[in-house]
């Protein structure tokens, strides 16, 4: 091989080098899509705060690129800013009839509905309890003048006190009495504080404050059950993504802490 030849190869051979350089560093700085974050909204009934708060992390520190942000409020709340638009990716409602709105205008995945979770409902009082009330039917007496559950329109937790007062014949007797709330920590702050003699929450909402306590369990079929759904929200940018979280609720390492705050996991 000549001088001449021998340059060219050798050019040749520079020139290959530096392309495959090129490729390299392109590649590398080129965004790896299958890495990229994703954060996914999701909307919670407000009796779900401290569970979801603990499971966030534990579920963030497995799905390293997935970040959760949750939203939580009334079922009823939620509802209506998902109706409007609002970017949500899973909802978890305290009760069916709100999913069954959503359902109605489609805008849930119909195949990704699932009942997640039971709870009960329960009569609280303030520790002290200084007005006597034991049972349900101790709400009629004249010395209780204030009893709050919320608001049976918006609030699951204040259709399920509704329906049990109304099934133990007692609702028309205590209405007067009733004071509404916007949900149902705002009911157990209202008897924490004294501001109220008495209240119907969730079971696992007393676990939130050691200034109040049970005193009676609602008839099992006094009230409609008290079920969480779960559904994914089909403007979801990240449908996969929300379904790897769905099925990460229904496992048995999810099971122990929702158990843990009360719940009765439906698996």
């Amino acid at each position: 091989m000549g001088m001449r030849d021998m340059k060219k190869s050798a050019i040749a051979t520079f020139l290959k080098f530096i392309a495959i350089l090129a490729c390299f560093f392109i590649i590398s700085c080129s965004p790896n899509t299958n890495n990229s974050s994703i954060n996914l909204t999701v909307s919670a009934a407000a009796s779900l705060k401290d569970v979801m708060a603990e499971i966030k992390p534990i579920y963030e520190q497995q799905k390293t690129n997935v970040s959760l942000t949750l939203n939580l409020a009334s079922s009823g709340s939620l509802r209506q800013q998902i109706e409007q638009g609002a970017p949500v990716d899973l909802f978890i409602s305290a009760s069916a009839s709100h999913i069954n709105m959503l359902e109605e205008k489609g805008l849930i995945i119909d195949e990704n509905r699932r009942d997640l979770l039971k709870n009960q409902m329960v009569l609280i009082v303030p520790q002290e309890n200084t007005a006597l009330v034991n049972t349900f039917e101790d709400l009629t007496k004249e010395a209780i003048s204030t009893i709050s559950i919320g608001e049976p329109q918006s609030v699951p937790a204040g259709k399920y006190a509704k329906e049990v007062l109304t099934s133990l014949g007692i609702y028309e007797a205590v209405e007067s009495k009733i004071v509404f709330a916007k949900n149902v920590r705002q009911i157990v702050n209202y008897v924490a504080t004294g501001n109220v003699d008495a209240g119907i929450v969730y079971q696992t909402d007393t676990n939130v404050s050691d200034t109040v306590k049970i005193v009676a369990n609602a008839p099992e079929k006094s009230h409609t059950p008290v079920v969480y759904p779960i559904v994914i929200i089909k403007d979801s940018k990240n449908i996969e993504a929300a379904q790897k979280l769905e099925e990460f609720l229904f496992t048995p390492e999810a099971k122990a802490v929702f158990e843990k705050y009360g719940f009765i996991p439906i698996l």
